[in-house]
């Protein structure tokens, strides 16, 4: 079992920054990749970026522009969502998951494990 808790939401004025924080703890070791993905109200969830693992290799979504950065701090089991140039679009509720199979994407069906959420609003 794979449990991850997000924290590191918040309000921010548009063009301001969030760092979002997923800590992953328990039976981690089958784990592929680690994504970020956010829902706005009345819309599908979608995803923002991920993160294979072992090789650090990273996804992000069109959307992001590259606005936003995901790494990984193996010593402390986290993965971060560095999210600059925030604009009210960005509200949402930024979620992450984890994957433990041997194929990953930004498609959400493809994650097993969730954490809670944190929120993430952006005023104008």
């Amino acid at each position: 079992q794979v449990q991850l808790v997000e924290s590191g939401g918040g309000s921010v004025q548009a063009g301001g920054s969030v760092r979002l924080s997923c800590l992953v703890s328990g039976y981690t070791s089958n784990i592929r990749a680690i994504g970020w993905f956010r829902q706005i109200p009345g819309k599908e969830r979608e995803g923002v970026s991920a993160i294979h693992t072992a090789s650090g290799t990273t996804a992000y979504a069109d959307f992001v522009r590259g606005r936003f950065t995901i790494s990984q701090d193996n010593a402390k089991n986290t993965v971060y969502l560095q999210m600059n140039s925030l604009a009210p679009e960005d509200s949402a509720m930024y979620f992450c998951a984890a994957n433990l199979g041997n194929y990953w994407t930004l498609n959400p069906d493809v994650y097993n494990y969730w954490g809670q959420g944190t929120q993430v609003t952006v005023s104008s």
